[in-house]
């Protein structure tokens, strides 16, 4: 289940970005769900709100180590606990969404605006709700303060 998540994901949010690009020309902007969202072609060479702009190198590395890292830990999550396993399939899935882009493009395709917001894509949604569900999951179980009180 949980390698299927992140090919999911994976699948879902090229699926959707080879659609943006197929349709839309870049810096087009699309009324979906006027005045909440919108569709614009955004290409971001950079990370989230265009951090690190132009350093796709940098960027596709410290993914991989990431995303490695994540992999080969997964035995080592509470799979008891469903936040826990779900929350870390998204982030590795909307991870490698992003690492494609940047290999295959030299930039991310980011389409989904909500004006407020800077544009984004499926994969970054699937990684915050993947943080959140980990957020969730500390909150609930609480299993950090758990360890802490029991050292001291």
């Amino acid at each position: 289940m949980f390698f299927g998540m992140i090919a999911l994901v994976l699948l879902l949010d090229q699926a959707s970005k080879i659609a943006v690009c197929s349709f839309m020309y870049p810096g087009e902007s699309i009324p979906f769900i006027p005045p909440v969202l919108y569709l614009t072609c955004v290409f971001n060479s950079g990370a989230a709100f265009g951090l690190f702009a132009d350093k796709t190198n940098i960027l596709i590395i410290v993914t991989i180590i990431l995303a490695t890292g994540m992999i080969i830990g997964y035995r080592y999550l509470p799979f008891e606990r469903g936040h826990v396993r779900y929350g870390a399939a998204l982030i590795i899935g909307g991870a490698l969404g992003n690492l494609t882009d940047r290999i295959r493009l030299g930039y991310v395709v980011d389409f989904l605006d909500i004006r407020f917001w800077p544009v984004f894509n499926l994969a970054d949604v699937a990684i915050v709700t993947g943080v959140g569900l980990l957020i969730w999951d500390m909150l609930v179980n609480q299993s950090w303060k758990e360890s802490d009180s029991t050292s001291n």
